[in-house]
């Protein structure tokens, strides 16, 4: 059976205790976030390595769902941001890894200077060996996507994965199907199985974004 973590707890289940104070346990490890309501704010657009650490015990197969709403920062022609799923661990600084886990990450980058990273929307998929290393295990780009996308600006891109820390089996579906039928997948090195973590990082790179389930 699939567990659904991340906002769909955060949000879902949690918020309604916000003001019980019993709030998940989460840091604002860099850049600079702020709640207004139940949407999540990244409002650093010169933040690089922003990021927010979130506890989700996590094994088997998972789901992880959320929607991405771009506020400002991509004046100067490049940003992004990711979620690391599977985190073994943290730290509250910023970092160029995530401990041993995997980014899936969108990218827009005009002019990209590392080989393999296509201009214009892409994504990428990086292995994170540790807080400093971090390798590229596939790239593709989604330029077809671009005229969607930059359409909807003002609007929330809602986002659903499915990984299987078993199988390695990783779905990253298209936001843009209606039928919510068509994914990209791809699979973990088998040499990481099976995995698990009790953390999710959520991060930003030269944006500013929001994020809620709603």
């Amino acid at each position: 059976m699939k567990r659904t973590v991340f906002f769909v707890l955060v949000w879902g289940i949690v918020m309604p205790l916000f003001a019980q104070t019993q709030i998940p346990e989460y840091r604002f490890a860099s850049g600079n976030w702020a709640f207004t309501g139940t949407r999540l704010y990244q409002n650093d657009s010169n933040a690089r390595l922003a990021k927010v650490i979130f506890r989700a015990p996590q094994s088997g197969a998972m789901i992880y769902e959320f929607s991405a709403r771009y506020e400002d920062g991509s004046q100067d022609g490049q940003g992004g941001f990711g979620l690391h799923i599977f985190v073994d661990s943290t730290r509250n600084t910023a970092t160029w890894g995530a401990g041993k886990s995997y980014l899936l990450w969108l990218n827009y980058d005009e002019a990209p200077t590392t080989r393999g990273i296509p201009a214009g929307l892409s994504a990428q998929v990086y292995r994170s060996v540790s807080d400093s290393q971090m390798d590229l295990v596939e790239s593709i780009s989604l330029n077809e996507y671009l005229p969607v996308l930059t359409e909807n600006l003002a609007y929330p891109i809602p986002f659903k994965i499915i990984a299987n820390g078993n199988t390695g089996e990783v779905r990253v579906y298209d936001p843009t199907d209606p039928s919510a039928q068509a994914y990209f997948y791809f699979f973990i090195d088998r040499r990481d199985l099976s995995l698990r973590g009790d953390w999710v990082v959520l991060r930003t790179n030269g944006l500013k974004l929001s994020f809620t389930m709603d």
